[in-house]
């Protein structure tokens, strides 16, 4: 099958085969080798100010909360009851001094320790401190909260790569947080992404856009976890970060522009089911211009990824070639995902 083998340069290269677009057993594969192996983006660290503050949030098919603990860290675990597999954190979010079972009553401190197990006298070889929580790598970055199911995963430092000082290039650490939009789209997830990671679509698909950037100067450049796009404006002489994207594996991203910026999440709602989180950051009060802006290029973009995800269907479609001038980034998330597939490697 066309589109299967891995490592080919761009120039001799074929993209990712249709069938991998769609079905559960293929999503299954990806939740387990790619999502449940990286760092995911899972609450802003505003959302859980105060001591007990927490959010609920679910990781490859796997509940999750995300808590403020008493000395002021930040932690997370499996929602997830050590007795009888209850809901400790119930709801979307809260504010709690312990998680409490929902189903048999069990208490946790913030901390993820066992406070109470009621009537177990008698039980033997029965410890509490053998049966708190399980706990889920976490850390923070910007006012970002990223967690990752891995155990003996990296640290986050390594796979946002050279973010942080592209970001610091920007005006993004001094945005704030105004709101959040939430897109659900009938494609597969990688369909969502792939029409991110080029710009070579923004003439024939995004005539707005296309005014305001200098396509003839639009750069893409791919470093291990990342995909970097950036781009001048139109009339200015700097091909700086004015206009930055930029991709971190697998499904997170940050997008800055003047006086605002957006983080996107891209989380599969199935095989051919995609929801796309954005949250937008503002330099000032919140811009209802660029919000109207964004959101009609998000139009475009869904009209665009709900019409190849009826297409990747068609028997006269199996894999296509790449544009090796505009498409290295796409190249280098389908070689990523290539690789995580075979190996459960992750990129760092």
């Amino acid at each position: 099958m066309k589109g299967t083998r891995p490592g080919a340069p761009v120039e001799r290269a074929w993209t990712l085969p249709s069938a991998w677009y769609a079905g559960e057993e293929h999503l299954a594969r990806e939740r387990e080798r790619i999502f449940a192996r990286s760092w995911q983006l899972a609450v802003r660290e505003e959302q859980i100010a105060n001591p007990g503050d927490y959010v609920a949030v679910e990781v490859a098919g796997e509940p999750v909360v995300v808590v403020r603990d008493d000395r002021g860290g930040v932690r997370a675990f499996f929602n997830v009851c050590r007795h009888r597999a209850g809901t400790v954190a119930p709801g979307e979010s809260g504010c709690v001094k312990a998680f409490r079972c929902t189903y048999h009553g069990w208490t946790y401190r913030l901390d993820g320790t066992l406070r109470t197990a009621p009537e177990m006298e008698g039980v033997e070889r029965f410890e509490a401190k053998d049966f708190g929580l399980r706990p889920v790598r976490c850390e923070v970055w910007s006012g970002l909260v990223f967690v990752n199911l891995d155990p003996q995963a990296k640290p986050l430092a390594r796979a946002l790569g050279r973010v942080g000082d592209l970001a610091a290039k920007t005006a993004f650490a001094t945005m704030r947080f105004g709101r959040r939009d939430v897109y659900r789209i009938a494609c597969n997830w990688k369909v969502y992404v792939d029409n991110y990671l080029e710009g070579y679509h923004i003439p024939a698909a995004h005539p707005g856009l296309n005014r305001i950037l200098d396509y003839r100067r639009y750069e893409v450049e791919t470093d291990g976890p990342i995909v970097i796009q950036r781009s001048p404006g139109r009339g200015e002489d700097r091909a700086d970060e004015r206009y930055l994207y930029v991709w971190v594996w697998p499904n997170f991203m940050l997008n800055v522009s003047p006086g605002y910026a957006q983080t996107n999440l891209i989380l599969p709602d199935g095989p051919e089911r995609t929801v796309c989180v954005f949250d937008y950051f503002f330099a000032g009060a919140e811009d209802a211009e660029a919000v109207a802006f964004s959101d009609g290029i998000q139009a475009e973009d869904i009209a665009i990824c709900e019409s190849v995800q009826r297409n990747l269907r068609s028997r006269a479609y199996e894999a296509g070639r790449y544009s090796a001038k505009r498409e290295n980034g796409l190249h280098h998330f389908h070689e990523l995902v290539r690789r995580a597939l075979k190996t459960g490697t992750v990129p760092h």
